[in-house]
């Protein structure tokens, strides 16, 4: 890469340089750097004194001119201004200085209240699709280029999407590519990037296809119709902080796409914190810059270790406050469906969605086509029963729990629903619901209350995969008593409070897991 130095004290050579590297960086497309030889005069703050420990750089830097000195006298021997305009060319900047001063501050001169920034959170909309654009997005993988050969091992999958477009049983991965075809359908560009999303990580998405031969590549979902918006997926490089910082960026510089960028596993999130603290969760706040950055970081514990078990849910929701962003652990396709299509089409503020691993492939995680073609994203999902998606696979011949024999709700979010489910149904058990809080924050309270006025007597008990100090749990205990007045006291089945996100060996993970699912339902 060229590199180009240039005195700072030359504003006129800090352009030309600028335009040059622009230039090079446009005709070449390579990268270029620009190395400014240029000095600060002040500490990092009013109260720093640099000449504290750099006295002797600092002594040549007061005797230094400025550069607005030294290219004011630049301009006035060249005869481009003379001194009566130099002059008053300061005056006016001091003038409009002290203007923008004085318009900051009410009549006691002290500072006005900042301007409200918020925004509303999602309007209503309609995010059912028809089944016309259902059928059209499953036969966008049988339609393929002329010549173009599937890999064999791969071929039977994209027949089942096909199939589930007509017959139902929509997997994960489909549920999505129905929203990301969807949404390019209705005008609205979708840009996906991560260490492996083309693919997916668990290879489970195939938005890429390539020939088996050839090595050529064909996106199934840019093919959809010739008005359609674009659809952007990139596998990105390993670095966690650069490229979501990038992604941000690209939200905010264009607010008409739907951004969004996949963790390979939702931990590795993790190496983005600063990201997500000082702009993701507070650019709104700190500067009224908007985004509608969406995140999606794989969460489960399935016995994989403590760095491929949790995107860390506790820290996002730490940072939740005043609508800032949603969170949402969808337990069913066609509820991420439409949580994906709310973000689209009315969304307004960062979307954080953790996604699942083995609910990828589980045949009770699965959706029917009315699912997508009616209905809308659902923030709190009442029980299910055993007959509702799929869940009469899981064991058991039982019927939904009959509100009055109910004495205990459990309430949950995310893969942890379905081991629950199918321990219920495996020991025929009638007395307990299973409420799932699909959207964390902004908290749902109205339609968890609704939900739990169908068990009004019912002790209710939060139950999660995570250590008591990690996962949604904090943040419930402060929101859920006051939804549970006259109720018994809220209690809690979790692993053990821990240092650690989960444990490194497959054992003790089932021993804990099988601990946190029967403790939910004792007495």
């Amino acid at each position: 890469a060229p590199i180009f130095h240039v005195n700072g004290d030359d504003p006129e050579a800090c352009v030309r340089v600028a335009k040059l590297a622009v230039g090079y960086r446009r005709t070449f497309k390579k990268d270029v750097v620009i190395d400014m030889v240029c000095y600060r005069r002040r500490g990092h703050n009013e109260t720093d004194n640099p000449s504290f420990t750099q006295p002797l750089m600092y002594d040549i830097i007061d005797n230094k001119r400025s550069v607005r000195k030294l290219y004011t006298e630049a301009l006035i021997g060249r005869g481009d201004i003379t001194l009566d305009e130099a002059e008053e060319a300061l005056r006016d900047f001091q003038e409009r200085l002290e203007r923008v001063f004085l318009e900051t501050r009410d009549a006691s001169g002290q500072p006005k209240a900042a301007p409200d920034m918020s925004l509303p959170g999602p309007v209503a909309v309609d995010t059912a699709i028809s089944q016309e654009a259902v059928k059209r997005i499953g036969d966008a993988y049988a339609s393929l280029p002329d010549g173009f050969v599937v890999h064999p091992r791969l071929k039977p999958q994209l027949d089942r999407r096909v199939a589930m477009a007509t017959e139902g049983a929509v997997d994960w991965a489909f549920g999505e590519l129905l929203a990301f075809g969807s949404i390019v359908l209705d005008g609205v560009p979708v840009r996906l990037s991560g260490q492996d999303s083309r693919r997916g990580t668990f290879v489970q998405r195939h938005s890429v296809l390539v020939d088996r031969n050839t090595g050529e590549e064909h996106t199934p979902l840019k093919y959809l119709d010739p008005d359609q918006a674009q659809f952007w997926v990139y596998d990105s490089l390993l670095s966690e902080f650069a490229a979501v910082g990038f992604e941000y960026g690209y939200s905010v510089a264009n607010p008409k796409v739907l951004v969004c960028w996949e963790a390979q596993f939702g931990d590795f999130v993790d190496g983005a914190q600063t990201i997500t603290d000082e702009f993701i969760s507070s650019g709104e706040a700190k500067w009224g810059q908007r985004s509608r950055v969406t995140l999606l970081l794989p969460h489960g514990y399935e016995g994989q270790g403590p760095d491929h078990s949790s995107a860390r849910i506790e820290r996002f929701l730490q940072l939740c406050a005043e609508d800032n962003m949603t969170v949402a652990n969808c337990t069913t396709p066609a509820n991420y469906f439409h949580l994906l299509r709310r973000q689209a089409l009315a969304g307004v503020r960062p979307l954080v969605v953790f996604t699942p691993k083995s609910l990828l492939r589980l045949r009770a995680a699965t959706s029917e086509v009315g699912d997508f073609t009616s209905g809308g994203f659902r923030p709190v999902v009442a029980d299910p029963g055993l007959h509702d998606a799929g869940l009469s696979e899981l064991g058991g011949a039982g019927e939904q729990p009959r509100p009055a024999e109910v004495h205990r709700v459990l309430l949950c979010s995310g893969k942890v629903f379905y081991d629950l489910a199918a321990y219920r149904a495996k020991e025929e058990i009638t007395d307990t619901a299973i409420l799932r809080i699909e959207q964390l924050h902004p908290f749902p309270a109205d339609s968890l209350t609704d939900a739990l006025a169908a068990y009004p007597s019912a002790e209710v008990r939060w139950v999660q995969e995570e250590p008591e100090n990690m996962g949604a749990w904090q943040y419930l205990a402060m929101r859920l008593p006051a939804l549970l007045e006259g109720r018994p006291p809220l209690t809690v089945s979790a692993r053990p409070a821990s240092a650690s996100p989960a444990a490194g060996s497959g054992k003790v993970h089932e021993e804990q897991q099988r601990a946190v699912v029967t403790g939910a339902f004792a007495d």
